[in-house]
């Protein structure tokens, strides 16, 4: 799925919060990880973004709810939550796109029940613009709204109950066409935000002085972006972008790796192209290597590519060759030499951005599915080590602490819009070694437990939410 946002705050406070939040890397289970480096702009890893970092590599941290018994609670939002991050005090912020009116809504939740502590609705957009976004260091949510404004939103228990206000805003419509949005957000390491537009315009912002820097590839984009040390990764609808800045925070483009972005958009599929996010990873710093899938038919290809050597991909082999076609909507697991994709194609969207072209072919069947695939010994290619025939209704999220890949899957009809009205919702585990399903906790019938292929995130605690098409799921072991 995906999501919009951004701003930065001092590095000391940062990294006081992630250390007071983040287990030892001594933690990783399974031979994964290690973790992305911290950004010092956002909250600890694993919660500060949809993605868990802003290298967006879908890992956390932190222990889940587990392979045992669970319990369940609903938060009823009337909104699709794509999006929950959690900061040094626990309390988890979730983006909401209202169901009637497509609204940006921010909600503050309770982490003991997960209800709905207050709200703040923002200027609407576009369908998906406004969705990414992330918690800075001083647990404020950044994110971009429908005005293209650049907003810091800060959480407050003002006499005795929680308020949402804008605490800062930084405009960035001089720098963005006419009738475009922004889509994806990251912060950089130096201070500045890294954000994309829909219509392929790059930039940064530098919110203390106001400077926007931007360069145009002409390229659509329809899926967030990645920062690590140095580097920002793009994926447009054509090619994968590595760029780094120049001295006035101009984008620079390190270079440009196209595609194979196939016949057209696939059935399970939000645009024509790739639809992951670009993931950082790698066996030692956690950012050696970036990787996407591309939409080649009937099998997309994961591609890998060594950051200091692009554009050239390191591997690009076919996924999930278990079905006859293969695509997706998500953005991988990337962790250590280990990467897992997961299948959306077939998966029934209730919407579709405007101007979104007919998928090719018209419609397809829901069979979900996994694959992982590793790196090579030597980082010069790759090889698959599994698929796996598991129904993922959202993101999977692995856990390098105890080493289980946690997802929601479902069962019955998938094929159509109004199947999904009868289509069973599951808490699953799954074991990253061999992608077999360890467990699986019946959540719900129908449209209210849709996770809609967005991604859960695990809480310190252990809590898991999970955004759903109607609000957020709170699963906590038994």
């Amino acid at each position: 799925m995906r999501l919009r946002t951004l701003r930065s705050l001092p590095a000391a406070l940062a990294l006081a919060g992630a250390a007071a939040l983040c287990p030892p890397a001594a933690a990783a289970q399974g031979g994964f990880g290690p973790l992305p480096p911290q950004n010092p702009a956002t909250a600890a890893n694993g919660t500060a973004t949809m993605h868990g970092d802003s290298a967006s590599s879908d890992t956390t941290p932190y222990a889940g709810p587990g392979s045992g018994a669970v319990h369940w609670s609903r938060t009823a939002l009337a909104s699709a939550c794509p999006t929950v991050v959690i900061g040094t005090d626990r309390l988890p912020v979730t983006l909401c796109t209202t169901i009637f009116g497509q609204t940006p809504t921010v909600h503050l939740l309770d982490p003991a029940t997960g209800a709905d502590l207050a709200s703040l609705a923002l200027p609407k957009g576009s369908l998906f613009g406004g969705v990414y976004t992330y918690l800075d260091s001083a647990d404020a949510l950044v994110v971009v709204d429908g005005n293209d404004g650049l907003l810091r939103i800060g959480h407050h228990l003002v006499g005795g109950k929680w308020t949402l206000t804008v605490d800062q805003s930084t405009s960035l419509a001089g720098s963005i066409p006419s009738g475009d949005n922004i889509v994806g957000l990251s912060p950089g390491w130096d201070g500045r935000v890294w954000f994309a537009t829909a219509g392929g315009v790059i930039g940064t912002a530098d919110t203390t002085g106001g400077t926007v820097r931007t360069i145009t590839t002409g390229e659509g984009v329809g899926n967030s972006i990645s920062t690590v040390p140095g580097h920002t990764a793009v994926a447009t609808d054509h090619a994968l972008y590595l760029l780094t800045e120049g001295a006035d925070g101009t984008p620079t483009i390190e270079w440009r790796a196209p595609y194979d972005r196939g016949p057209g958009r696939k059935p399970g599929q939000l645009s024509w192209g790739t639809g992951a996010t670009p993931s950082f990873f790698g066996p030692g710093t956690g950012t050696e290597y970036v990787t996407i899938t591309d939409n080649a038919a009937p099998h997309e290809n994961l591609l890998i590519y060594r950051v200091a050597d692009g554009p050239t991909p390191v591997c690009a082999t076919p996924v999930l060759t278990q079905y006859p076609a293969s695509g997706t909507e998500d953005a991988v697991i990337a962790s250590g030499s280990s990467v897992f994709v997961t299948n959306t194609y077939g998966y029934p969207y209730p919407a579709l951005p405007a101007g979104t072209p007919a998928s090719v072919p018209g419609s397809a069947s829901f069979d979900g599915g996994l694959s992982r695939v590793d790196l090579d010994a030597d980082g010069a290619g790759c090889h698959l080590v599994w698929n796996s025939n598991v129904k993922s209704a959202a993101l999977p999220r692995l856990s390098l602490a105890d080493g289980k890949i946690y997802t929601l899957t479902v069962s019955g009809p998938t094929d159509s819009v109004g199947a999904q009205t009868f289509a069973t919702y599951s808490y699953a585990t799954v074991d990253p070694a061999s992608g077999a399903q360890l467990s699986s906790s019946r959540i719900g019938l129908g449209l209210l437990y849709n996770p809609l292929q967005m991604t859960g995130t695990t809480a310190p605690d252990g809590t898991l939410y999970q955004g759903t098409e109607t609000g957020v799921l709170r699963v906590t072991a038994g």
